[in-house]
């Protein structure tokens, strides 16, 4: 009878236990929380990348100020020795049409590039 008894209570322990394990796996593989695992998984790469970027960026810095030592960068600048600033070349614009020239402010703009945001390109939600 206890034999019974106790291999009854052991089934369905184990049977419990199954269907608990099961349907908690299948709550791990629905959509919504795949993508909430996805998500949580892309921040904290995110977190990853911005501490490492953060550390370069220190690094960098840092080594930067030892060689600036090493070469004597960091003396003092002569001011006759001082580079002048350079300015941007501007080349003449050129003729809009065979009868007329551009006036002295006009400016041409260059071509929109069609692969660029445009806030009013009505495609972008279908």
């Amino acid at each position: 009878m206890f034999r019974r008894t106790f291999w009854f209570t052991a089934g369905a322990a184990a049977g419990v236990w199954a269907t608990t394990k099961v349907n908690r796996k299948l709550r791990q593989l629905t959509p919504e929380s795949l993508a909430a695992q996805a998500a949580d998984r892309a921040v904290e790469t995110g977190h990853r990348i911005k501490d490492f970027a953060l550390d370069v960026r220190e690094s960098m810095v840092r080594r930067e100020a030892e060689l600036g030592e090493a070469l004597g960068l960091e003396a003092p600048v002569d001011p006759e020795l001082r580079a002048r600033p350079r300015f941007a070349v501007v080349e003449a614009a050129e003729p809009v049409g065979p009868d007329r020239a551009l006036a002295a402010g006009d400016r041409r703009t260059p071509p929109r590039n069609p692969y660029t945001y445009n806030p009013y390109n009505r495609n972008e939600d279908h």
